[in-house]
Order: C-alpha cells, then sequence, then structure tokens
C-alpha cells in the first residue's frame, strides 16, 4: 500500500484520520520515531519541490577537509574554487546566514551559508525551505565555494552553490564537544558500536584510525614479502577436509556435488601442495572460520597471514619474523616500540627463546618433560587446572603452558621446540628426541604467530595424522582429519621448507593499542540482535486502551505491550494527562480507572 506521510502533528490532533493512522501503523515494520517521520515528511516535501533526494550522476570533489586544514593557511591561493561533499554534523541558523560542519572522510570542515549567495535570484527556496526546514543532521551534501578565514580566525568554506546528494532517514546520535575538546553524550555502548559500526565511526570518526592502521599492518607486510620475491596466492575456502590446525570446524553441504564442506580453519595444506609445485615461497592473507568461543580475542571468523619458504627451517623464519615485525612497527608508529595498556613492547630483535619444557619450569617449578600421561593429568589436578578423558599428552602440556606461563610473556617471546604430541604437522627436532622444530611467538601474553619446520617425511606425516584419528576416537573435536591428498602430494617429494602463521587481528590490536579483537574488526561477530517486538493497534485495543491514545503512548516510548506493562501506571496516567495539555490533543481524557484496567 502507498502512504502518503503527513505532519506528525497531523496524527495527534484531533484523529479526525484515526483509521488512516492505523493502518500507517500496521503498514510499518518497525515502529517509527518522530524524527523518522518528519524526515519522511521532508523527503516528500523535497520530491515535491522537484529535488532528487538521492541524484545518480557523479559529484566531482577537488578537495578534503583535512587538506584544507592543514593547508590553507600557508597556501591561500590553492582554495579560491573548492568543491566539497560530506555529512552535515552541526548547524547554526542565524536568519539570512548559517553555519554548519561539514564531515567528509578525512575530518570536519565549517561551512559558512548565505541566503542571497546560494540563492542569487528572486526564489529563495533553497535556503529558507530546503537548507534550514528540510535538511537534517546526517544529510549528504554538496558545496562548491571558497575558503577563508572568519573574523574569529577559523577556517571555513563560502558556500556559493549547494545540493542534495543524500537524505538521511534515521537521526545520528548527538555527540557534543566543548570548546576544550571534552565529549558528552559519547556513542560508546560496545554492542551498539560493534553492531552498528557504520554509525559508529561517523559519529566517533577518532576510531578510523584503528583500521587505517589495520591497513598499513597488512600493506607493509605484503611489500616486505613481494620484496623477497615470494608470491601472494589464493588457496580454497571450502574445503573437503578440515585440515592444518587443530580446532573445531563449520560444517556444510554441496548440493550439487552431495558431499559435505567446511569452512577452512587454516589454509596450510593447499600452501604446503604450491611448495611441492615448485615454488619457493608463497603466502596468503585470508581469512579463517573455527566453530569454537568468543571472547576479548576470538572471532569465529578471523584473518590470518600464512607464508611457506622452501629451503629454510624454523631458525630462519625466527630471524625473518623480528625483521619483517619490526617493519609493521616502524610504519604504524614511527617506531618499533609500541605502547600496549601499560606496557612498553619493543618489536626490535633479538627475541628472548626459551623452550615449552623451560618456560613451564620457569614459571611453575615443574620439570614436565619426562611425565607420561598420567604424570601430567595429577598435575594438572595439582595445579587446579580443569582437564577433560579426551586429552592426550599433548593438550595436557599445552593447557598446563596456558594456564601457567602465557600470562608472563610480555616482551616478544619465542616458544619453542614442543612435545611431537601437540603438533602433528612440524618437523621432529633434529637434536632432540620426542620434540618438533616449532615456535610460537607471544606478546603481551597472547600468541600471536606459529611457525614449524615443516614435516615433508610423507610416511611420519600418514602416522601422525593416524594418531589423531585415535584422539578423534576419543572424543577430541579438535583433531585433524586424515588428508589423503595431502600425503600423496608430500609423496611426489616436498623440499625442506619453514613454514608461518601470523594472527593478523592480534596484531593489529597489539599495534593499536586495543585491548578486544571487537575493535579491530569492522564488523564482529555478534548475537542475535534483540529487537522489541512490534504489535498492531488492536494490540492495544485489545487491553483496553482506545484507538486514539495508542500513538500517544508511542510518542512516551511505549511501542509494545512489554513496554506498558513494565511501566508505572500512575506515571502512565499522569505523562497522558501531559501529553493532552501539551499537544492540545481534543480527544476524551480516560479516568484513572480506566488505565489502570489496562496494565490488569
Amino acid at each position: 500500500m502507498n502512504l502518503i506521510l503527513k505532519p506528525f502533528s497531523f496524527y495527534l490532533s484531533a484523529f479526525a484520520s484515526k483509521v488512516y493512522f492505523c493502518t500507517f501503523i500496521k503498514n510499518m515494520s518497525t515502529a517509527l520515531s518522530e524524527q523518522e517521520i518528519l524526515r519522511r515528511e521532508s523527503l516528500q516535501q523535497l520530491r515535491a519541490l522537484g529535488i532528487n533526494p538521492y541524484p545518480a550522476e557523479e559529484y566531482k570533489v577537488n578537495a578534503f577537509a583535512q587538506d584544507i586544514n592543514d593547508n590553507f593557511v600557508r597556501f591561500p591561493d590553492h582554495y579560491k574554487k573548492v568543491t566539497l561533499a560530506g555529512r552535515i554534523m552541526t548547524r547554526r541558523i542565524m536568519g539570512s546566514a548559517s553555519f554548519a560542519e561539514l564531515q567528509d572522510s578525512t575530518g570536519r570542515m565549517q561551512i559558512y551559508l548565505k541566503r542571497d549567495d546560494i540563492c542569487p535570484g528572486e526564489d529563495k527556496t533553497l535556503y529558507n525551505t530546503v537548507f534550514k526546514k528540510l535538511l537534517d543532521i546526517g544529510d549528504y551534501i554538496g558545496v562548491k565555494g571558497f575558503v577563508f578565514l572568519t573574523q574569529t580566525g577559523e577556517i571555513s568554506l563560502h558556500v556559493q552553490e549547494l545540493v542534495l546528494l543524500s537524505k538521511a532517514l534515521k537521526p545520528l546520535p548527538v555527540v557534543k564537544r566543548d570548546e576544550e575538546g571534552n565529549i558528552h553524550d559519547a556513542f560508546t555502548d560496545p554492542e551498539l558500536r560493534y553492531r552498528q559500526r557504520y554509525v559508529d565511526l561517523t559519529v566517533n570518526p577518532e576510531y578510523k584510525q584503528i583500521f587505517i592502521k589495520r591497513s598499513k599492518v597488512i600493506s607493509s607486510m605484503r611489500e616486505y614479502f613481494n620484496k623477497q620475491g615470494w608470491m601472494e596466492v589464493e588457496t580454497p575456502i571450502l574445503q573437503p577436509v578440515h585440515g592444518g590446525a587443530a580446532a573445531r570446524p563449520f560444517n556444510t553441504h554441496h548440493n550439487t556435488l552431495d558431499m559435505p564442506l567446511y569452512l577452512r580453519i587454516a589454509n596450510e595444506l593447499y600452501l604446503k601442495r604450491l611448495i611441492v609445485a615448485g615454488f619457493d615461497g608463497v603466502y596468503e592473507f585470508g581469512k579463517m572460520f573455527r566453530n569454537e568461543g568468543m571472547d576479548r580475542t576470538h572471532n569465529p571468523e578471523f584473518t590470518s597471514m600464512e607464508i611457506y619458504v622452501a629451503y629454510k627451517d624454523y631458525n630462519w623464519m625466527m630471524a625473518m619474523v623480528e625483521e619483517c615485525l619490526e617493519i609493521v612497527a616502524r610504519t604504524v608508529t614511527g617506531i618499533p616500540v609500541v605502547q600496549v595498556g601499560a606496557n612498553e613492547i619493543n618489536f626490535a630483535g633479538p627475541y628472548e627463546k626459551l623452550s615449552m619444557y623451560d618456560s613451564i619450569l620457569k614459571y611453575t617449578g615443574i620439570d614436565v618433560s619426562a611425565m607420561d600421561e598420567a604424570a601430567l593429568r595429577e598435575t594438572c589436578t595439582d595445579l587446579g587446572i580443569e582437564i577433560n578423558p579426551s586429552m592426550g599428552k599433548g593438550k595436557l602440556i599445552d593447557e598446563i603452558f596456558s594456564a601457567k606461563v602465557e600470562a608472563n610473556l610480555i616482551q616478544p617471546t619465542y616458544i619453542t621446540d614442543y612435545p611431537i604430541e601437540m603438533t602433528p604437522l612440524a618437523k621432529k627436532h633434529r637434536t632432540k628426541e620426542g620434540l618438533v622444530e616449532r615456535f610460537e611467538l607471544f606478546v603481551n601474553g597472547k600468541e600471536i604467530a606459529n611457525a614449524y619446520s615443516e614435516l615433508n617425511d610423507a610416511i611420519d606425516q600418514r602416522e601422525r595424522l593416524e594418531e589423531q584419528l585415535i584422539l578423534a576416537g576419543r572424543g577430541d573435536d579438535e583433531a585433524m582429519a586424515m588428508d589423503d591428498d595431502f600425503l600423496r602430494a608430500l609423496e611426489y617429494g616436498m623440499p625442506p621448507t619453514s613454514g608461518l602463521g601470523i594472527g593478523i587481528d592480534r596484531l593489529v590490536m597489539l599495534m593499536t593499542n586495543q585491548s578486544t579483537i571487537q575493535e579491530v574488526l569492522f564488523f564482529p561477530q555478534m548475537r542475535p540482535e534483540k529487537k522489541a517486538k512490534t504489535v498492531t493497534i488492536d494490540d492495544f485495543i485489545h487491553v483496553g486502551v482506545p484507538a486514539e491514545w495508542v500513538p500517544v503512548l508511542n510518542k512516551m516510548g511505549i511501542n509494545n505491550l512489554e513496554d506498558l506493562k513494565a511501566a508505572n501506571p500512575n506515571k502512565v496516567f499522569n505523562d497522558l494527562g501531559g501529553m493532552r495539555k501539551k499537544l492540545k490533543l481534543d480527544i476524551t481524557m480516560p479516568s484513572k480507572e480506566v488505565v489502570m484496567a489496562w496494565f490488569a
């Protein structure tokens, strides 16, 4: 049904058109606020004036707010003919002249509008009606003019032409900044910020710096790898076997092939296939998916960088990581030292090295190197670490390390030489029986990198994956699956290789001094949004509310029966009387007894 929206006051007058308003409410998927109704009314009036509120043609800008603010004083002649576009963020209307703030992708710029400048002829509609009455905070406009200094010395754009580029139908949260730069009424609720990132980055533009730095982290790594002659590649996200890591996958099904598939938990096994194929170095930035818990450092969808270089080992990889991360830190911050909370993290090498066993001994005083599974279980119990029957020797050692060691590793530290049970894809240590050539890099108490001297013995690899199948049979849903095609590739021969994986999200957290992974993701995974139940006018009538009073309740913030039941009956009665007087409503005031009955 097509609806002609009328002024909000129309609905709250004598309700001469009750049927119209009831139809309006029933046909809206969600209740509209007064502001949303008024903006829709403005939208219709703009169209009635022949103004397209969503024009299709290109609007060519030739300047940005930050560039003007940074350079106008030095180069005033460069800004005689400026075209700027962005959102209206504030307005100060003063009769025939007004000021406003325009926000583009780089920052805010004050603009000055004079009625006779943007309306040089007899028709003053563009200023008197469109700008003053029909435009709102959040609308996108384009302006042309010249830059000047106001009497107070503020850089401003004197507008000579104005065009509407996009009409906003929802009002932005009003974040106020005083003369000292203090922020009031901030849009700070984390759930709202993460769920409505488009609003967050509009009213809190300082958070854009996190994502600008994120881009620099990735681009600086990519540039470093490319200079070494390593090739960026792409590997499958949908995989028939969930291999390359110990994690629980997301399952799906391919209808045409009638086969199960998994969102990849790692891209390792495909990248190794490319080393078998003869590439000396390959790397990939990509999304991984793990169907596991969510917390301040884990998101089920995350970005990883994995790289594999032929004829190298894990000792070489440690030196490469130190060089690469120092470059990243300098690119992002200008120096190799990064502030993370109360800690100054120095990414300039060399980094400290501790073996897995030595680190546990250092921070617990317990030597677990010779313990069997039973002794490890007893040790976990003594240390108050929760375990379960599915855990094998490697998993038990990992639990001890995670609980007692990780939090102590603040400065970049390599934990090396893991028990063979923990790492099915790494090469056996060349001198230490029962260990593999693996390291993890820990910074500020969290693991951000994992690397091996890669296992290229196809027979040994098959035996270790068979051991993983035994763990899976015991109930370990993170055990690796058997990948026969990968084993076939190894049988064709893979040169000595070192591989590395870096968690990009955690690395960005460090480089931007953020304590939660959600802050460095544009759109982190969220629980389903709790939406207020939308009811029809008939639902209110069913509990005794007269139809003409429903929109008044809506205006009071009572949009459904749950809102009504949660309200204070006496306050609702008093507020109804106040609204009737304030809005000059020519409708009968219900008695207190009638209102009380609505809550029965």
